[in-house]
């Protein structure tokens, strides 16, 4: 069965803001190089994988997410995303949906969540995922037949490669970052435990859980430190189960629950090229845009 391909928009949307001019602008005279670059990739993307079922998924909750109720730092290192940045989010979820795509995003559930909570309603129709990502976070999803996809840098990996590029197997990604932290999204880990000495302890343990429950097995551990990590765990208990709780993904998200919903439809010409006129893109990206088929 081909997969359902799960795109992270905000990556694309983000690396496009930050690489191209911002004297790229749309028809108001608005900096437009995130819609130019995200559309490019959008294309380029659908022309090399044909996909049947997609889902474009988009942060709208970068400064709402449900998380912050739990711990109100977390992602509060990041700078609010600009006036300018958040139009463009606008336009290229425009886009994606005037090229017959599914896009989603909520107020509450970031887009992590939205891409996990489609999988496991798709991996119960029997549908292996394809997610267009480079978020490590990501990898927590992957089961047999799925694959993470860093598109610009041409890697891929499945389920079997997590533990070699990040430490730890797939369902123990978020066991992994409760102990290390996550200084991107201002999770705090367990003050002094770095990725080798957390790859270790998991290696033994299996999961966090287990390693808090059995914290005074951690001296007698071949680990550099061993005591002295045992005691921060028992000092940072709480505060490693609260950061494993902020870097798992929800899979209960509110999304379309059949696998149709996820279908590619027609181009809707008259939308797309309303957008692309609102947007000033050109002629060759229309071209690209009607020339996609989806057999």
């Amino acid at each position: 069965m081909q997969p359902v391909l799960l795109v992270d928009a905000s990556v694309y949307v983000f690396r496009a803001w930050h690489s191209l001019p911002e004297d790229i602008l749309d028809a108001d005279g608005e900096p437009a190089q995130a819609v130019h670059g995200f559309s490019r990739f959008l294309l380029e993307l659908l022309e090399r994988t044909r996909p049947r079922h997609v889902l474009v998924a988009f942060d709208e909750a970068l400064e709402s997410s449900f998380r912050n109720a739990w711990y109100p730092p977390y992602k509060a290192n990041r700078d609010p995303a600009p006036e300018s940045l958040k139009r463009q989010f606008k336009g290229c979820r425009a886009v994606a949906e005037a090229l017959g795509l599914t896009a989603l995003s909520d107020s509450s559930y970031e887009a992590d969540d939205l891409i996990g909570s489609a999988q496991h309603r798709l991996r119960a129709a029997g549908f292996p995922a394809l997610i267009v990502s480079a978020d490590k976070d990501l990898s927590q999803l992957l089961r047999d037949g799925d694959e993470q996809w860093d598109y610009a840098r041409q890697n891929r990996w499945g389920p079997e490669g997590v533990r070699e590029r990040y430490g730890a197997v797939p369902e123990a990604i978020a066991d992994f970052l409760g102990l290390t932290g996550d200084a991107v999204d201002n999770i705090p880990g367990v003050p002094g435990i770095g990725p080798k000495t957390a790859s270790a302890l998991l290696d033994h343990f299996a999961t966090l859980e287990q390693v808090l429950e059995r914290v005074d097995e951690v001296p007698f551990l071949r680990i550099r430190g061993a005591a002295s990590h045992a005691r921060r765990l028992k000092e940072h208990a709480d505060q490693a189960r609260l950061s494993k709780r902020l870097a798992t993904i929800v899979c209960d998200a509110r999304v379309p629950e059949q696998p149709e919903d996820y279908l590619r439809r027609p181009i809707n010409e008259a939308q797309l090229h309303q957008v692309f006129d609102r947007y000033r893109i050109g002629p060759l990206s229309r071209r690209r845009a009607l020339s996609l088929s989806f057999d």
